[in-house]
C-alpha cells in the first residue's frame, strides 16, 4: 500500500471493500481499511473500478473519499505509534471533548492537511511541532 500511484492507492481501497463485502478473509491492514469503509457509508456505493479514475474536485465542493478516507488512516497510524510524540494525548483528550474517537479525527483533518500542505510547498518534510502546535490548538481549556 506504500506507492506514490494513485490507482494502485485507490485500487486497495475497493478491493478490501469487496473482499469484506464478500466475506473474504483480509490482512490486518485491510481490516483497518474496512473499518474506516465502514464509518463512511457515503462513500461505499463509490467504491468500485469505475470511481477509481473518477476526479473530486474541491472547487466544485466534492470530497475526495479516499483522500478522506486516507487521513483516517493516516492519523490511526500516528496515534497509534504516538508520532509526533504528544499526539495520542492530544487526541484522546480531544476525543472526550468531541464525543468520540471518529469525531476526533475528524477535526483533526484541517491540521494534517495544512502539515502535509506546507510540507509539499516548502519541499521539506513536515513540520511536527507546527502540526502538533496545530492539533493542541483544537483543544478546549
Amino acid at each position: 500500500m506504500f506507492t506514490q500511484d494513485r490507482d494502485q492507492l485507490r485500487k486497495f481501497w475497493v478491493d478490501a471493500w469487496q473482499k469484506s463485502q464478500r466475506g473474504e478473509p483480509l490482512d490486518p491492514l485491510s481490516q483497518q481499511v474496512v473499518e474506516i469503509i465502514s464509518e463512511h457509508p457515503e462513500y461505499q456505493a463509490l467504491l468500485t473500478e469505475k470511481a477509481m479514475q473518477r476526479e473530486f474536485l474541491p472547487e466544485s465542493g466534492e470530497v475526495n473519499p479516499f483522500l478522506h478516507m486516507g487521513m483516517h488512516l493516516a492519523l490511526r497510524e500516528q496515534i497509534a505509534t504516538d508520532r509526533p510524540q504528544g499526539i495520542r494525548h492530544v487526541f484522546n483528550r480531544l476525543a472526550l471533548q468531541s464525543g468520540g474517537s471518529h469525531e476526533a479525527e475528524h477535526r483533526m483533518m484541517d491540521c494534517l492537511g495544512e502539515a502535509l500542505w506546507q510540507a509539499q510547498r516548502s519541499q521539506r518534510p513536515p513540520d511536527e511541532q507546527a502540526y502538533l502546535a496545530c492539533l493542541k490548538s483544537l483543544l478546549t481549556p
